[in-house]
Parts: C-alpha cells; sequence; structure tokens
C-alpha cells in the first residue's frame, strides 16, 4: 500500500528539499503552503529545488487561520490520497523586520492566525485521525539557524515570535508522544545551505518507522549528522 504523505507549511528551500524527497518514495504526495500575505515579503522561488518528477505534487490551499479550513483540508488531502499515513509541518515564518511602533495590525493578525494559530488546528485534525486509526506519523520540522538579517536591520519581532510558538508547541507534543498510538518526531537543523541532506536525513528516519524514535528531537549537523 502507498504511503499517504501530507506536507504542510512555508514555502522555503527546506520545503522544497523534503517535497524532493517525498517525490522519490511515493507517486503523489499532498502540499498545503502556508500562505505568504506580507506586503514585504519576498515571493520564494522553488526553482531547481524540485526534480520532475516534482509533478507528484497535489496542492491543497487552506485558510490556516480556520479550524474549518483546517478540517477541509484533511478530508480533501485524505480523498485524494485515500489515507495520511505520515504529515510533515515544516515551520519556516517569513520575517517581517520592523519596530514595535511600525508593526501593522494587519501584520500582527496574518502572523498570530497564520503562522501560530494555525498549526494549533492542524494538529488537532491530524491527532483525531491517527488516533482514531491508531496509527500514523506527525513530524514537526525546523531549521534552527534564524531568519539571517544584518546588526543595522529592524529586529524580526513576528517571524522570531512565530518560530518560538511552534517550537514549543512541539515541545509539547514531543512530551506527550508515549501516550499516543500514533509516532511524534522533532526535527532540528543548525546547518544553513544544507537542507537537501536535512531532508534526506528526515526521510532515513521516517523509513524506519520505529518506535524507539517516538517523542524524541532528532537534530542534524553537519559535525554530528546522526545526532538524535
Amino acid at each position: 500500500m502507498t504511503r499517504g504523505i501530507l506536507i504542510a507549511g512555508n514555502e522555503s528551500t527546506l520545503s522544497a528539499a523534503i517535497e524532493a524527497e517525498a517525490a522519490r518514495r511515493v507517486e503523489h504526495f499532498a502540499y498545503a503552503p502556508v500562505p505568504n500575505r506580507f506586503a514585504s515579503a519576498g515571493t520564494f522561488s522553488a526553482e531547481g529545488g524540485i526534480p520532475k518528477e516534482g509533478l507528484a505534487r497535489l496542492p491543497f490551499s487552506w485558510n490556516p487561520g480556520s479550524p474549518i479550513s483546517a478540517r477541509t483540508l484533511m478530508i480533501a488531502a485524505e480523498n485524494r490520497l485515500e489515507h495520511i499515513d505520515e504529515a510533515i509541518l515544516v515551520c519556516a515564518p517569513p520575517p517581517v523586520r520592523r519596530p514595535a511602533a511600525d508593526l501593522s495590525a494587519a501584520d500582527i493578525e496574518i502572523m498570530l492566525n497564520d503562522q501560530i494559530k494555525g498549526w494549533f488546528f492542524l494538529v488537532k485534525e491530524l491527532a483525531l485521525a491517527f488516533r482514531a486509526k491508531k496509527s500514523g506519523t506527525l513530524a514537526l520540522v525546523f531549521s534552527d539557524i534564524g531568519s539571517g538579517g544584518g546588526k543595522d536591520d529592524a529586529p524580526d519581532l513576528l517571524g522570531a515570535a512565530a518560530f518560538a510558538s511552534f517550537r514549543a508547541f512541539a515541545q509539547g507534543l514531543l512530551s506527550a508522544a508515549f501516550n499516543e498510538p500514533y509516532l511524534t518526531l522533532g526535527f532540528s537543523s543548525s546547518s544553513a545551505g544544507d537542507e537537501a541532506d536535512f531532508a534526506s536525513f528526515i526521510f532515513k528516519i521516517l523509513d524506519e518507522g520505529s518506535r524507539k524514535n517516538n517523542g524524541k528531537w532528532h537534530k542534524y549537523g553537519k559535525l554530528n549528522l546522526f545526532n538524535r
């Protein structure tokens, strides 16, 4: 039986690398990008990131800030894939570099809805689905290298807060993993520009499907490739 893989998260080099690894394993996978609705944010291009077999991507649009949209996404993805066995959530919030006094109310609402609330709503739906069938894998992924920027740049108050929220949420889910019938795994990388190898590392562990990996952070780094 073909694995049903759902990838959700911010469009980034990391998510593109994860898609490429998924495309090497399954004919189709579901992809739900978190929309980038910030007026000042650039547009990500995955050109070169996803191979030609990247046409395996089945795109799904959703409104992360809506619990109804999260439920609709799950139903739609399950209908197309027949089942969801693995959900890979990739957190890479876009930086919003403005002093606190210059933050707009709209940007604050967007960050809270899309980059914080959305993860809670989606994980709730995934947990319900995996608990009902008593199996599944929830993978929480991020790159722990910051959002860049020079010393003279304005601070990234919103993106950093969203990232910290995701990390804390992931830690809580990992702590509760042993009480659930499905697997919960965390993945982080401290190596910039090494997304392809990080994605390969993620899928190596997912392919094992071992309960010994449940509830653990799996840290990738060039100096310690298999640090778990």
